[in-house]
Order: C-alpha cells, then sequence, then structure tokens
C-alpha cells in the first residue's frame, strides 16, 4: 500500500496566517506544512483540503482514480472546493466499514472528540490507521492499561485479543500523546508500526526540537508530499532506555521528563518529596505535578528506588535524585559534621554507589530527574557545601549511566549525551 502525504499540518496549516509567533516565524520552506491530507494508492482520498490536486501533481500524482473521499473531522471556515471527477466528500458512521471497487477496506473508528479516525486495509493486507487532530481511539479492545500492552521493546500481552498491530499509524502525536499510549496498551502499536506524526501546528518549534519530541514518543515526521510504502520495514527512532533530565529551578525539567513518556502506558511515577506536614505550598506543588501527568500513570511515594529499578515493569519516571540525596543525608547524619566525619561520608558513599549501581543494571525504561546546583553560588554553611558537592558527585555518576541525557535551560532542552 503506497501513501502520499499531500499535507502534515494542523487544519490551519502551518505557518497560522498572520501569526507572529517564533514557530511559524520560522516555518518557512521545506518546514512549511499544509493541512493534512492522505492519498492511499491513489484510490482513496483522507481529507479534503485546499489545494489537495495541486499538492498530489506536485508529488507525481493525479487524484483522478479517487474512489473516495473521506473526512476526519469538521471543517471550519469557507467551504473546499471538490476538483473535478472526485466524488463528494463525507463522513462515514462509527463502525461502519465501506469496501471500495480498489479492493480496499476502510473501516469508521470512534472518537473521544469530535471526528472519525480511519483504518485502511490494503487488499495485500497491510493496515493503517488514521486519526483525526485532537483524537484519540474510544473503546479499544485488549487494552489492560497497565504498561503490559506492546511498545518498542515490548510484546504483546496474552490477554490482548486484538487484532495484530498496525502497519502504520498517522496521528496527532503532539497533541495527543496519550492516543499514541492507549493503543500501545491496546497492542494496535507494536514495535514495528511505523508511527508518523500529522497534524503539526505551531505547539512546538520546527525543525531539529519537533524531531527531538517525536523521536522520544518513537514517531517521525515527514515533510509534505512524501510518499511511504506501508508494511516497509523503517529504521525507527532509537528510544534510549535510561534518560536523565537535569536543569536549574523552573526550567522545565520535569515538564521535559514527563513529555518523554507521555506517548506510553502504564508509567510508574516516584515522586520522593514525600509529603510535609503543615506546609501548604508544598502540597500546591504536588498537587500542580500530580495534575499535569497522564490520568493512566501510577504514583509511588518512596525514596527506596533500588527494588523498583530492579523490578521488571513498565517505564519509569523518578523526579527527582536531589530530595533523593537529601533523604539518603538525612538517614547518615551528614548534615553534622562529627557524624559526617564519624561514618556519614561512607554511608552515603554506599548507598549512592547502590543507586548508581541499580541505574546500571535495570532493564526498565526509566526518565531520571535532578537539578543542577553550585554554578557559581557558594553556599555559606559547611553543610549547604556538603550537599552541592554530593548531589554534582551523584549527577555525574548517575549520568555516566545513562545513554541519553539533557540538560534543559529557560524551557529548551538541550542533549548532552545522545
Amino acid at each position: 500500500m503506497e501513501l502520499t502525504l499531500l499535507g502534515t499540518g494542523a487544519p490551519d496549516g502551518l505557518p497560522r496566517a498572520h501569526c507572529p509567533c517564533a514557530s511559524c516565524a520560522t516555518a518557512r520552506g521545506p518546514l512549511a506544512r499544509a493541512a493534512t491530507a492522505l492519498l492511499v494508492d491513489g484510490a482513496v482520498l483522507l481529507d479534503l483540503t485546499p489545494g489537495a490536486a495541486l499538492a498530489a501533481a506536485r508529488a507525481g500524482h493525479s487524484l483522478a482514480g479517487v474512489r473516495q473521499v473521506l473526512l476526519t473531522h469538521p471543517h471550519e471556515g469557507p467551504a473546499v472546493e471538490l476538483p473535478a471527477g472526485l466524488p463528494t466528500a463525507g463522513r462515514v458512521a462509527d463502525g461502519r466499514v465501506l469496501t471500495l471497487i480498489s479492493g480496499h477496506r476502510v473501516r469508521a473508528v470512534p472518537m473521544d472528540s469530535p471526528g472519525t479516525g480511519y483504518e485502511v486495509t490494503a487488499p495485500d493486507g497491510e493496515r493503517l490507521l488514521y486519526l483525526p487532530p485532537g483524537g484519540a481511539p474510544a473503546g479499544l479492545p485488549g487494552g489492560n492499561g497497565d504498561g503490559e500492552g506492546t511498545g518498542r521493546g515490548g510484546g504483546r500481552s496474552a490477554r490482548d485479543a486484538g487484532p495484530a498491530p498496525y502497519d502504520m499509524l498517522l496521528a496527532d502525536v503532539i497533541g495527543r500523546p496519550d492516543a499514541l499510549a492507549r493503543l500501545r496498551a491496546a497492542g494496535s502499536v507494536g514495535p514495528g508500526t511505523d508511527v508518523i506524526a500529522v497534524h503539526i501546528g505551531h505547539d512546538v518549534p520546527p525543525g531539529a526540537e519537533l524531531d527531538r519530541r517525536l523521536a522520544a514518543a518513537g514517531a517521525r515526521a515527514v515533510p509534505d508530499g512524501t510518499t511511504l510504502t506501508v508494511g516497509e520495514y523503517h529504521d525507527g527512532p532509537d528510544l534510549p532506555r535510561r534518560t536523565m533530565v537535569t536543569g536549574g529551578a523552573r526550567s522545565g525539567k520535569s515538564v521535559e521528563a514527563e513529555r518523554r513518556l507521555a506517548a506510553f502506558p502504564g508509567v510508574l511515577y516516584v515522586a520522593t518529596g514525600g509529603t510535609r506536614e503543615g506546609d501548604p505550598e508544598w502540597g500546591a506543588r504536588v498537587t500542580a505535578h500530580r495534575d499535569r501527568r497522564p490520568g493512566s500513570w501510577r504514583t509511588a511515594e518512596t525514596c527506596d528506588l533500588v527494588p523498583l529499578l530492579t523490578d521488571e515493569g513498565p517505564p519509569m519516571l523518578i523526579d527527582c535524585l536531589s530530595l533523593w540525596l537529601t533523604d539518603a543525608m538525612d538517614r547518615v547524619g551528614a548534615w553534622d559534621d562529627a557524624a559526617w566525619a564519624g561514618g556519614g561520608e561512607g554511608a552515603l558513599r554506599e548507598r549512592t554507589d547502590e543507586l548508581v549501581g541499580a541505574v546500571r543494571a535495570t532493564r526498565r525504561t526509566v526518565v531520571l530527574v535532578t537539578n543542577e546546583v553550585g554554578s557559581g553560588v557558594v553556599p555559606a554553611t559547611a553543610s549547604g557545601r556538603r550537599f552541592r558537592d554530593e548531589l554534582g558527585r551523584l549527577n555525574a555518576a548517575v549520568a555516566a549511566e545513562c545513554e541519553h541525557v539533557l540538560l534543559v535551560v529557560a524551557g529548551q532542552a538541550l542533549t548532552l549525551r545522545a
């Protein structure tokens, strides 16, 4: 099955007309994207957009052989002119199956928001799923939501009763990463599924930053006019098993860490900060973090990280190592000079070595958040300087065991190791 992407952008395209944002300002040339529309084997057109006939011609194709035009979402603004010779565009009722004279079978997939997804099966059996902007499938079969579904590096659960994974998924990966997570949990997206991001708008900067965010989700973007062969092997993004995200206060490091796992099901979020009685400001911080996380994630509040790293399980996000170190120093009395000199230093070394060893040996996908301290200001107390030094040593040791290391500055993620 041959698929040509006549456009890959959001419904209003990229750049948006008259939008002054940085993303739109830099979306020029090959980075510009028309509204998403797909031409399947020259016979099926998914979404009718302005200039579809010209876009097809630029890609070396014609719309003359199109037998079905299907829409995925309500189209706002003026009506789009139907090119001469094309059948009338329309949407299909959820669950209905169309068998076309070309041999393709199209099934309408219900969404959790206004719109319709389409599963297209080629005469030879290749299957793709195309989702509308801002949509995720509703009522997927076989999903258990506990991370035992599929994803790169994982197999299908024996309990999953759904069909084999799709050969290709085209979806709003940036806007709805949870849709990809649901499909992975249901076994509908597996290690061999080619995940293509479409409906790309100005929510993220184009170019390298877009590619980086998509790679973290196991997805990729292609320029308008690209023709792909569904079912053909494609060397997908190499997802790192261990990632460390570091940065200063309010740099955006926790958001970056959460974003890296947003497209995966059943994530275990490990909060090392604990609770603080009588501190409403701390409680508000914890609540803000909790509300930001996907509802399918589980939370564990603990500093006992080694058993979690040793266990098999779904992806894990640890936030953060600096609070873990605070707890570890509390336990060995490291804040007291006499206790530190009398065995506290050695006891802390044992704890940190055990943690670093667990990070090295873990088979889980894990993202670790930590803080950068001591970038110029020298603490006024010996205990403050001790914490700064120990956190620097811990960060360096953990980073050495991670395939991917990011530094977040002013909300911008800089790759230190990839």
